[in-house]
């Protein structure tokens, strides 16, 4: 009964609009309420989820992608994209596909990477005759690469949130394993991208650039160099052993000053605030739903959630493959009405021991959750991205929706890869040496 009021009363919220930290929270409180168990149980667990060392990466690797947002980057990184594949047909879906991979490198976060392509992207596709879905689909799409970058912070979710049941299972889900992890992955979407947004520029016969010539390729990538050199630095510092997962977010907000004020001198004081107000206001919520999520995984343990949705879908099927898929659709579902990281934080401990003990590695299930989040990131009703994509461009959802068929299935091509073939998340960090445990 308690567990069934712990749900009812968690998805009646959603419905009624009620913010998902809210949400989370009100439920929980409503459960223990019925038990008859103190109060201070649920504030107990919200305190100690939220009072962990490992967390002090969030606020910064989400300061340094608004450093790089605001600071100018996406401009010269845009410039280099378009002179490298500006010239094939659709050549500006293209570029925006290339740039959207790039910057997610440098910000860690679809939102900000759609924030800032699409008001650089989205107008020039227009000006040159480009339709507005199209340029709204490439650009929400491709910029879910960022949830897959070393500087994202959702990886630092997935670690924490992981953590109980990888050790229970004998695997160590680290950073420093799950960051060159999701290196293949973003490649392998951006390629699918790659694919859908030609293939729609070839059915609507969109214009063939020129090319600009190996010189000005090369004076573009100099010039974006610097600001792509965040993922390089982050991966060398942790492999290396230089410095930590957590301390290598500090290392980025330092570089990402260094570079948007005193190399590129783009940033002003104005734009700096404004990025400090922006990381502060994600990180406060961030962390409100980490606090509220530790409350409500405190009672799916109680409860054994975990244990009976396993017995549930092995119930369906004993077959890795089906049960694999099970859990694809249903974290893609649950992903269109929450945000990522509430969904990270309330799924994994659900589905993450169902997926090791059907086959799957730790490491791998973060990133096929991530990808999973990155769906629901382009779905209505949260549909997060593609809002921010739409309100670019002055479009309706229902609108681009019409015509996202292509992108989908590009996005699912790579989730189902990402899902059956384990090289692609698990090949990296086994040749670095920092994968523990086996795989299926």
């Amino acid at each position: 009964m308690a567990l069934t009021i712990l749900c009812l009363t968690f998805l009646l919220f959603l419905i009624l609009g009620v913010p998902v930290a809210f949400a989370i929270g009100l439920s929980a409180i409503c459960t223990i309420l019925y038990e008859g168990l103190p109060l201070a149980v649920l504030f107990q667990q919200m305190m100690s989820g939220m009072n962990i060392f490992s967390f002090l990466a969030i606020p910064f690797f989400v300061f340094s992608g608004e450093l790089m947002l605001y600071g100018g980057i996406a401009d010269k990184i845009v410039r280099f994209a378009q002179s490298l594949v500006g010239h094939i047909r659709g050549g500006l879906g293209l570029t925006n596909v290339v740039a959207c991979t790039l910057f997610g490198g440098v910000s860690g976060s679809p939102v900000a990477d759609v924030s800032a392509m699409g008001a650089v992207m989205i107008p020039m596709m227009k000006d040159k005759g480009y339709d507005l879905d199209y340029a709204v689909n490439v650009t929400t799409h491709a910029s879910l690469t960022g949830a897959l970058m070393p500087t994202s912070h959702n990886m630092i979710i997935y670690t924490l949130a992981a953590g109980g049941a990888a050790q229970a299972a004998g695997y160590t889900v680290s950073a420093g394993a799950l960051i060159p992890a999701g290196i293949i992955p973003a490649i392998l979407l951006m390629v699918c991208m790659l694919v859908a947004a030609y293939y729609v520029a070839i059915q609507r016969g969109y214009p063939v650039g020129s090319f600009p010539g190996w010189p000005e390729v090369v004076r573009t990538f100099v010039a974006a160099l610097p600001g792509m050199l965040v993922v390089v630095i982050i991966l060398a510092g942790i492999l290396s052993g230089v410095f930590t997962a957590t301390e290598s977010a500090s290392v980025a907000v330092s570089y990402s000053i260094l570079l948007t004020f005193f190399i590129y001198r783009t940033m002003t004081w104005e734009n700096f605030l404004k990025a400090a107000a922006k990381a502060v206001k994600t990180t406060g919520v961030v962390l409100l739903l980490i606090g509220v999520s530790t409350m409500f995984q405190y009672l799916m343990g109680l409860y054994e959630v975990a244990e009976l949705m396993g017995d549930f879908l092995k119930g369906i099927s004993s077959n890795p493959i089906v049960i694999f898929l099970m859990i694809n659709i249903l974290l893609f579902l649950l992903g269109t009405f929450m945000d990522m990281a509430a969904t990270i934080l309330i799924c994994t401990p659900i589905f993450l021991p169902v997926a090791m003990e059907a086959g799957m590695h730790p490491v791998q299930f973060g990133i096929v959750i991530l990808l999973n989040c990155a769906l629901g990131l382009n779905t209505p009703p949260v549909g997060t991205t593609q809002f921010v994509g739409c309100a670019i461009a002055g479009i309706s959802v229902g609108t681009v929706m019409r015509s996202i068929l292509p992108f989908y299935g590009a996005l699912t091509a790579c989730l189902l890869l990402v899902t059956y073939v384990p090289a692609f998340s698990l090949t990296l960090p086994r040749l670095l040496g920092v994968l523990s445990g086996g795989g299926h």
